[in-house]
């Protein structure tokens, strides 16, 4: 990813609009998880209810703990071993996490990711909200001509890159139990 290309999604991401990026298994749809009208933007292009919450992807833990509190875990050193990669984890949320970001949960959806773009996005911007670029009920997009044939120009900026090789999108499991919400 190029230099103008970072800035391109800085800029739309700053400005309150919704990105479509590669990560390790589909294409993700996102935005900057403190800006509620891009968040609801979000929410309204998957036609996914607020309720359920979304997930936040991340390059660092240290980047996720400005949204969850991982001294409420009691699977640490699990969580650690599985990132960088595939892993959402549901986490106890902090009082200042935003209530848009959590829906109807006290836990957050949180991941590190190892997909090369996500990496760099999040190193340059921080956190990004990271939901599969699908509406809801249909297919997730593995490429971004599917998500173009979604979203059209309603997703303020493509970022390029290739999908990653995992076949599903990643799985969700609980930070208290290990077990596992989403294959």
């Amino acid at each position: 990813m190029k230099n103008w290309q970072i800035n391109r999604a800085r800029r739309v991401l700053e400005q309150g609009g919704v990105i479509a990026y590669p990560t390790e298994a589909v294409m993700g749809l996102g935005c900057n998880p403190w800006n509620e009208t891009a968040v609801a933007k979000v929410l309204r292009l998957k036609r996914r209810p607020a309720a359920k919450g979304l997930i936040i992807a991340a390059s660092s833990i240290e980047q996720l703990s400005a949204v969850v509190d991982f001294s409420k875990v009691t699977k640490q050193e699990e969580i650690i071993r599985s990132w960088p990669g595939p892993v959402t984890w549901l986490i106890p949320v902090r009082a200042v996490t935003p209530p848009w970001l959590s829906g109807q949960h006290e836990t957050l959806a949180v991941r590190v990711s190892a997909h090369p773009v996500v990496r760099r996005l999040c190193d340059e911007l921080g956190l990004l909200v990271s939901t599969s670029a699908n509406p809801s009920g249909c297919r997730p997009a593995r490429t971004q001509r599917r998500a173009r044939a979604y979203f059209g120009v309603a997703v303020d900026c493509y970022v390029p890159g290739k999908v990653g090789g995992d076949p599903r999108p990643s799985t969700i499991r609980d930070a208290f139990s290990g077990r596992l919400v989403r294959e």
